[in-house]
């Protein structure tokens, strides 16, 4: 092996052509290499991608600002591509990543670590400060550590009283969707050498083992079965979120797998045209990929192969949120036994 291919296996730069996971078929890695391109194609100058800004209203998208440099959307994007095992700075989109995390740390509110524009909101600020997390993970820019830093005492400040997290960085309730997305980024924020203290997570647990049903499933918010909702994307929610806690083993975690893999959520729903599909999905494959085994040979060839099938022409994925949002979760989700993230790892 020549001297370049062993600098590149090294510094971890290698396109992923040379070493694919078995279970990554080639029209996957086909699928795959469209869609990177297409991100990296609309990106722009600033590093952002765009977006409308908004957020969810039960089963809708409620548009506040349309087609804006979108905070979240950027954040994921870059996640798809550090999933592919891209460096910020190194490999074949080093550029782009280093360009979307510049666009997040000049997001972040010099001020109290917001990472926020146009209106966007705490989901969007748990997924930049994920990204940034990875990205300093791997790269350890100075450059990133301040914004991390602030980014994750923001959310270390905005756990409410049930123990979560809501919207708006002040909320007294709190909800399963938006309090995974910050166990995540705490979790990934910790793991790239970030302190948080050990009693944000035990009341983030408390919290999550709080939303679990009696079914499997997990519960929108802490109300009456009969007041809130569960579904097979806040269950992806709940099992992911207690694996961001560092349970690994719960009666829980089971009866949630068993939920998803359960007829009719093993045929997924709701459509492919709806945002709560790339959302469910990017939790779920996180959910079987960490609990192995048959769980996992089950799901992701079903899921995979689904994927491959809804890509369009030009390498693209699309819900009622938007192509970028779509085409980069779905990227995470087929790029997952690459194992590149380490938030996707025990």
């Amino acid at each position: 092996m020549g001297k370049k291919i062993i600098f590149l296996l090294i510094f971890g730069i290698l396109p992923s052509i040379f070493a694919q996971p078995s279970d990554v078929t080639p029209a996957a890695q086909e699928a795959i290499s469209r869609g990177l391109r297409w991100l990296a194609s609309k990106q722009e100058p600033s590093g952002a991608w765009r977006a409308d800004v908004g957020y969810k209203l039960n089963h809708t998208y409620r548009v506040s600002n349309q087609n804006k440099p979108h905070v979240g959307a950027t954040a994921i994007a870059c996640l798809a591509f550090l999933a592919n095992g891209t460096h910020p700075g190194r490999g074949q989109y080093g550029e782009n990543v280093e360009k979307a995390i510049q666009f997040l740390i000049d997001s972040v509110h010099p001020g109290n670590g917001y990472i926020t524009r146009y209106g966007t909101k705490m989901y969007c600020h748990a997924f930049a400060t994920l990204c940034l997390a990875e990205a300093y993970g791997m790269s350890q820019q100075p450059k990133i550590a301040n914004s991390l830093q602030k980014a994750t005492h923001l959310i270390m400040e905005c756990q409410n009283r049930q123990g979560g997290w809501r919207y708006e960085p002040i909320a007294l309730d709190a909800d399963i969707s938006v309090t995974v997305c910050q166990i995540q980024a705490l979790r990934a924020a910790r793991n790239a050498g970030i302190r948080i203290p050990k009693r944000h997570i035990d009341r983030a647990l408390e919290y999550v083992q709080r939303s679990a049903t009696a079914d499997g499933s997990f519960k929108y918010q802490l109300l009456p079965t009969n007041q809130t909702r569960t579904s097979f994307a806040l269950t992806a929610a709940g099992v992911t979120a207690l694996y961001g806690t560092g349970i690994y083993e719960d009666r829980s975690i089971d009866k949630g797998i068993d939920f998803m893999l359960r007829p009719p959520y093993h045929n997924p729903h709701p459509p492919a045209t709806h945002y709560y599909f790339y959302y469910g999905h990017y939790y779920a494959i996180q959910a079987m990929y960490l609990k192995g085994g048959s769980a996992w040979k089950q799901w992701y060839p079903k899921i995979r192969d689904q994927l491959v099938q809804l890509q369009s022409s030009e390498g693209t994925w699309e819900d009622n949120v938007g192509k970028p949002v779509a085409t980069a979760f779905s990227l995470i989700v087929l790029q997952i036994p690459y194992d590149y993230l380490p938030f996707f790892q025990r």
